[in-house]
């Protein structure tokens, strides 16, 4: 059915108010005197007769501007629960006599963050989706074969002994404390300088205390940088000085001396000692071939990969 039009809603209670107007004082108005509003009309015609209740809440929207509704019966519930969320603007609860956020504006300002998720296509769409698992944690340095990496024995001493004037100890504790890369010099036989220049980096080496009272492997270490130029062969102040290797370098001949930069890695809780590694080394036994036990006056060995598995094995059950 089509609502009411507002002149269709008012004419009854208006002819009521007429007759009455006209019983109660037949004698016009005068012409100076105004006419009463629709409000003061109102007013009277409450007065003299009670109005129903729908026809003055007609009458009153009428008064405060023009409408299509003509009354309850005129719309669907729907209709006036849409029309009362758009008379009651929703606002943001920031406290009294604080600027308040209609919906609209509301709305605007939820925008950026709905075509800042269309720009990243990898956000989740929806709280259904299922979260990416997480990266795999990186996988510690397996004490296995690597056909890749090397394997040597460094030899140091870590009691005082002076060359040059210079004391040369250095042991296992003097790396740990070191706060960056150390280098690896004072080597002046051809066959530890060539094992040097072998050498790669992210091998590892054993740290092996010598001329000691109780000499045997103690640690481990990384080569962090591969080999370069051992200036202090070319220093007269330093404790290996090298006349020759100095002469050749004024010349212009290559460097005949290397180094290379070792970094902390390991201390044994017990050390693996020299006794031990030649009960090891003997016919059959797993340390038969080390370079190190052919060699002995030798302070840079290589170490092949099972080797070095077994020494490892041997640390960590001691």
């Amino acid at each position: 059915m089509p609502p009411k039009r507002k002149a269709d809603a008012e004419s009854t209670p208006l002819r009521r108010s007429t007759r009455t107007r006209s019983q109660a004082a037949p004698e016009p108005e005068p012409e100076s005197q105004s006419t009463p509003t629709k409000k003061a009309r109102t007013a009277q015609t409450t007065a003299e007769q009670p109005a129903p209740k729908k026809a003055a809440a007609s009458r009153s929207r009428a008064s405060a501007g023009p409408s299509t509704e003509a009354g309850p019966s005129t719309q669907s519930p729907a209709t006036a629960t849409t029309k009362k969320s758009a008379a009651k603007p929703k606002t943001s609860k920031k406290g009294k006599g604080r600027a308040v956020t209609t919906k609209k504006e509301e709305e605007e300002e939820e925008e950026p963050e709905a075509s800042q998720d269309a720009a990243a296509p990898s956000a989740a769409s929806s709280t259904t989706a299922v979260p990416a698992p997480p990266a795999a944690a990186a996988a510690p340095q397996a004490e296995t074969d690597d056909a890749d990496r090397g394997y040597w024995l460094l030899k140091a001493e870590p009691e005082s002994r002076f060359e040059n004037g210079v004391d040369v100890r250095f042991s296992i504790d003097d790396l740990a404390a070191c706060t960056a890369p150390e280098p690896w010099d004072g080597i002046r036989n051809y066959a530890a300088r060539n094992n040097l220049r072998k050498m790669k980096k992210g091998d590892l080496a054993f740290f092996y205390h010598s001329n000691t009272k109780e000499p045997g492997i103690v640690g481990t270490m990384t080569i962090v940088q591969e080999h370069s130029p051992d200036l202090t062969a070319h220093d007269p102040k330093t404790a290996y000085y090298d006349p020759n290797a100095a002469a050749d370098a004024a010349a212009g001949k290559d460097p005949k001396w290397s180094v290379v930069h070792v970094q902390f890695r390991s201390k044994f809780a017990h050390p693996i000692t020299l006794r031990d590694l030649r009960a090891m080394g003997g016919p059959g036994q797993p340390l038969e071939s080390m370079q190190m036990l052919k060699q002995t006056r030798l302070s840079v060995s290589r170490v092949s990969a099972a080797e070095w598995k077994h020494l490892m094995g041997v640390a960590k059950a001691t």
